[in-house]
């Protein structure tokens, strides 16, 4: 599996930007897809994940109620509606997938990456 982020940029405090998680290559709608966000000097760390069919969704307490994760397997992609977005928020946001799908918080389960998109939030 292939996967390519897109649909970072700059954007204010308080607005909205989508990004975006292409696939290609094996059948996606077989994997769990997670996104992870990784922040100037500091680790990478979960953001949300999605099961295969799109019927169970995780959020880290950072961004519940202002994140959502969905997905459309037809189209083969994933996507991250990010809301009343915060300067904390910035970073490298990259997707990734995972066939077991079984601790999705955790970054080793997980067996594709894509390359990450930016994201900048101004106060």
């Amino acid at each position: 599996v292939q996967l390519q982020a897109s649909g970072g940029g700059p954007v204010q405090a308080g607005g909205s930007l989508r990004l975006s998680c292409a696939a290609s290559g094996r059948t996606f709608s077989r994997y769990g897809v997670g996104w992870f966000r990784q922040a100037p000097g500091k680790e990478r760390e979960f953001v949300a994940a999605i099961s295969w069919s799109g019927s169970i969704t995780y959020y880290s307490d950072s961004v519940k109620g202002r994140f959502s994760i969905s997905r459309d397997n037809a189209a083969n992609a994933v996507y991250l509606q990010m809301s009343s977005l915060k300067p904390e928020d910035t970073a490298i946001y990259y997707c990734a997938a995972s066939e077991r799908f079984s601790r999705v918080f955790v970054q080793e389960d997980y067996d594709y990456w894509g390359q990450g998109t930016l994201v900048t939030v101004s106060s």
